[in-house]
């Protein structure tokens, strides 16, 4: 049925002007659309990300976004810590961690979170 159907993933925040920063620069996601003041559509590769304001933002206690990026996850993570973004580290099973990359068998992840507590993960081998 929806199969065939692109997704958009979807997360609330409290202020859209901090959260274009943070999406915008620090990121490097590029707006496709605005909506008025409250709300904005960026371009992540082949598929989009709708950010808009709501009085649940951050509530979400499990991760929201996933980019699934190869090879670059330690090169991202290092560009993002510059930027000054700090990473989640969690106790994972058959996980471990090494800096702020959680290793589980061949796949290397890292969390962040936006402004809001949103938690956002970058993902790769």
């Amino acid at each position: 049925m929806l199969g065939n159907t692109a997704a958009v993933a979807t997360v609330g925040v409290k202020d859209m002007k901090r959260a274009a920063e943070f999406y915008e620069k620090t990121l490097g996601l590029e707006r496709i659309e605005s909506m008025g003041d409250g709300a904005a559509a960026y371009k992540t590769g082949n598929a989009a990300l709708f950010v808009y304001e709501s009085q649940y933002a951050g509530t979400n206690k499990a991760t929201a976004v996933t980019w699934d990026v190869g090879k670059d996850v330690d090169r991202l993570v290092q560009d993002l810590r510059r930027k000054g973004v700090q990473f989640e580290h969690y106790s994972l099973p058959d996980t471990r961690l090494d800096g702020d990359i959680h290793i589980a068998g061949d796949r290397r992840l890292a969390w962040l979170k936006d402004p809001d507590g949103n938690i956002l993960a970058l993902a790769g081998r």
